[in-house]
């Protein structure tokens, strides 16, 4: 008999992991990754074939959980592209 899986046992946040990112449980993969895999124009099967011990449930219980909660993502990724870009500029000289 297959065992039932509850989408919320696959998302998991832990302050230990990530610095706190939602992740797919069990893995080091965060939901922003597979967001910004997604933003680039990425279908669910092709961010599947380049993460391949992600199945998909995993890939679509990431996105699901990327558009219930897209603002705070959007923000995440925002500040580390802010980051990252104030980081070239104190590098360039």
């Amino acid at each position: 008999m297959a065992t039932d899986i509850h989408l919320g046992n696959l998302i998991e946040s832990s302050p230990d992991i990530r610095k706190g990112r939602p992740c797919i449980a069990g893995t080091g993969v965060t939901v922003r990754r597979v967001a910004q895999w997604y933003r680039l124009g990425h279908g669910p099967e092709d961010i599947a074939d380049r993460v391949g011990h992600l199945s998909m449930a995993q890939i679509y219980a990431a996105l699901a959980y990327y558009h219930a909660n897209q603002e705070a993502i959007e923000a995440d990724l925002a500040e580390e592209a802010t980051t990252a870009e104030a980081l070239e500029h104190e590098h360039e000289g």
